[in-house]
């Protein structure tokens, strides 16, 4: 059986376009992953230069070759390869571990916000106790009046939250913008969380419950990044001791 010739290119074209596209779009999605990755590096370079996630250096009277400021924060690139946003406690997959530096109580944000604290990790990967968990606590505040409380989520809406502690003789604007306080050590003052949604008192207790729409939507979230403190062991043995005394 002869093919036609005109049958034989028309084939042969069709074969070769589509080889075409799946190359492209293999070559596309290598390309959207590494502009990412360039993308987060840039990130880290800019929010290296930020004050608020420098530490001071008090001068000395003595000259010494140094800057004023030091770095306090190292932060490590991840992507989310498995999470759940709709069960009572959720997790985040991370494709970095220990070789990376990672270890448990390290904070985890986003470029628009919070995100969680590792909560294991393996050599390869770790697992992070995203906000939307029902012990989450983190220490937060309301940026412009400083009241502070502790960040929690009450396991039903991804998109809501809520801050207990602050007294309600303290007045709270609607549409606040609440932000990281940074007490803890596992976050940087000024990372942002939310914004204040609702102002609701408490029936026999002198606190308010103020509920907040969080600033990342974590059932789409890919990029985060991992925080490495690189004081917080000094100031948790400081503590400690200060505790035993």
């Amino acid at each position: 059986m002869t093919v036609p010739k005109s049958n034989y290119f028309t084939t042969a074209s069709s074969f070769s376009g589509t080889l075409f596209e799946i190359k492209h779009s293999i070559t596309k999605h290598f390309n959207l992953e590494e502009n990412n990755r360039n993308l987060q590096i840039e990130n880290i370079k800019l929010r290296s230069k930020i004050p608020s996630f420098l530490y001071e250096r008090q001068k000395d009277s003595i000259p010494v070759q140094d800057t004023i400021h030091q770095q306090q924060y190292h932060y490590i690139p991840a992507t989310i390869i498995n999470s759940t946003t709709t069960s009572r406690n959720n997790f985040f997959t991370l494709n970095i571990g220990k070789t990376q530096g990672i270890n448990r109580g390290m904070g985890v944000f986003s470029s628009k916000g919070v995100v969680g604290i590792i909560h294991a990790s393996s050599t390869h990967f770790s697992i992070v106790k995203s906000v939307l968990t029902s012990d989450i606590n983190i220490d937060v505040m309301i940026e412009g009046n400083g009241a502070f409380g502790l960040l929690k989520w009450n396991g039903e809406d991804p998109n809501v939250g809520y801050i207990s502690g602050i007294t309600n003789d303290i007045k709270i604007a609607i549409d606040s913008k609440v932000i990281t306080r940074g007490g803890s050590g596992i976050f940087p003052k000024g990372l942002s969380v939310g914004r204040v949604t609702a102002v609701k008192p408490i029936e026999g207790k002198s606190v308010w419950k103020i509920e907040i729409t969080f600033s990342e939507k974590y059932n789409s979230l890919e990029n985060v990044y991992v925080i490495n403190n690189l004081f917080r062991n000094e100031m948790i043995l400081l503590e400690n001791d200060n505790g035993e005394q």
